[in-house]
């Protein structure tokens, strides 16, 4: 949470309070922060608000009560007349730190203050720019919800709620960053989740300390995660309330930052980056045949090239069915070059598309695809099966949900690629020989990154291979350990 340096309390003087805030904010150098000074009966008083965050109509609708107060209205115990009676709309809270009502405004409610009172009032009737939900980009379905989260944190708690309404869901905000003060919520299910999962996320959310996040959820990540070098995602992002909804049901805890549209799920595994919404939208045998489809695709983007490249350089070991894998001539770049030259193409290829204005991007997309390719197998600088396991590569790179993953992926393709290059045999097993153990000493939270399949648990197994038909799953996955294991409705007793 944030903590600030300096402690002043709210002074029973008005002038003083508002010299504080003048002072603090900039009034006069910041045309954004407005102080409006009015009575409230015989009563001096200021409202304090950044004027891009609060609501006019509101803003006018409690002055307008404010003003037609009278003397005998607000006295005594003026600051809770006033809440009570005088403020018929917004969140309403009394502050008594200085410090804390600034956080406070900097977030979009506006401070009420009164002469003779030793509390400012923080009224909730903020409004910011948004736009209004729309199916992402990278998650979409061909039937099913189309909204999507959006940049601003209530809204995006709002979707959630639309589709949980129960009574246990918690939405926790932080402040965290000492300039920033970006807003964080931690968002679970109070009488489902793990309570230690819960307890370390808040730990580890508390304890963030850095001036502010520009990158909103990715720096969050950095900080709860640990900042270490591995290069396979240990949370899971959403834009879709509903993939959200659905792991917070399981156990999950989720991540809300304000002005990112990504939300955060953990702890997760290696198989929910492989997950996706589009295998819950069709029949259960439908779902599991696209799921193992995309497996197969995530495969072939990490493997292919790899193992063909081991076939190419020892063609002696195959049998006369595969004798076409490999060039019929010794090519005067070695393979392993030229494909790394082909990677580094596509990756160029990505990046280009999203610098690339929307209606060129497609061009762009078939020029570098076909053009450049056609005229490098041309000159001799590829041979043709280059770009063909490339191509392939590219298809199982974009066919993977998570766009952390795909890149790690691509990490994990080109240090096989180059160490089977480099050493045939042993250089590829021994690329995978490091790829397990990472896997392996990867922990999401303390869960193990493998499961189920390291710790071994068939039944879990089974589901993630397999798309099972939802009334058919009957708990929540063992590695949460939450406090209600079973996924199905308590049974109704008989009235006796």
């Amino acid at each position: 949470m944030y903590k600030s340096v300096i402690t002043k309390a709210v002074s029973a003087k008005l002038e003083e309070n508002l010299q504080y805030l003048s002072q603090r904010l900039g009034v006069g150098t910041s045309f954004d922060i407005l102080i409006r000074k009015f009575r409230i009966g015989r009563k001096q008083a200021a409202f304090v608000f950044v004027d891009g965050f609060a609501n006019g109509d509101n803003l006018i609708l409690i002055m307008r009560n404010l003003l037609d107060a009278q003397q005998e209205q607000i006295v005594p115990n003026t600051l809770d007349k006033v809440i009570m009676k005088l403020l018929p709309y917004g969140d309403i809270t009394p502050v008594d730190e200085l410090e804390e009502a600034i956080g406070e405004l900097l977030s979009g409610p506006s401070l009420l203050f009164i002469d003779g009172e030793k509390k400012a009032i923080v009224v909730d009737i903020r409004q910011y720019p948004a736009r209004s939900p729309e199916e992402p980009d990278i998650e979409k379905v061909t039937r099913g919800s189309q909204d999507g989260f959006v940049e601003t944190l209530v809204f995006n708690v709002t979707l959630i709620r639309r589709r949980i309404r129960d009574p246990g869901l918690r939405t926790e905000i932080f402040r965290i960053g000492r300039r920033s003060l970006s807003e964080v919520a931690l968002v679970y299910i109070e009488d489902i989740v793990n309570p230690s999962i819960v307890e370390k996320m808040k730990h580890k959310l508390a304890t963030i300390d850095v001036d502010g996040l520009p990158m909103a959820e990715k720096s969050v990540e950095e900080f709860i995660t640990g900042g270490t070098w591995n290069p396979f995602p240990l949370v899971r992002y959403t834009e879709r309330p509903d993939v959200a909804a659905v792991h917070l049901l399981e156990g999950h805890v989720c991540l809300i930052v304000d002005t990112s549209p990504a939300v955060m799920i953990a702890p997760v595994t290696l198989f929910h980056h492989i997950q996706h919404a589009e295998e819950f939208r069709h029949n259960p045998i439908v779902g599991a045949y696209i799921r193992m489809v995309r497996a197969f695709g995530i495969f072939l983007s990490v493997f292919l090239v790899p193992i063909w490249l081991l076939l190419a350089k020892n063609q002696h070991i195959l049998p006369e069915s595969l004798a076409f894998i490999g060039p019929e001539e010794e090519p005067s770049i070695p393979l392993f070059i030229q494909f790394i030259f082909a990677n580094i193409g596509l990756d160029l290829l990505r990046l280009a598309s999203i610098h690339t204005p929307s209606p060129l991007a497609t061009a762009l997309g078939l020029v570098g695809a076909i053009l450049i390719g056609q005229i490098a197998v041309d000159v001799g600088f590829f041979v043709p099966e280059v770009l063909l396991y490339i191509g392939l590569v590219a298809i199982g790179v974009f066919s993977t949900p998570s766009w952390e993953l795909s890149l790690a992926n691509r990490l994990v393709h080109l240090m096989l690629l180059v160490l089977t290059g480099l050493f045939g045999y042993i250089g590829l097993l021994g690329g995978l020989l490091l790829l397990m153990i990472k896997l392996l000493v990867s922990r999401s939270f303390g869960v193990p990154y493998l499961w189920p399949l390291i710790p071994f648990n068939f039944f879990a197994l089974l589901t993630v291979i397999l798309r099972k038909p939802v009334p058919m799953k009957r708990f929540r996955p063992a590695f949460l350990d939450t406090a209600d294991a079973d996924l199905a409705p308590p049974k109704k007793q008989k009235d006796e």
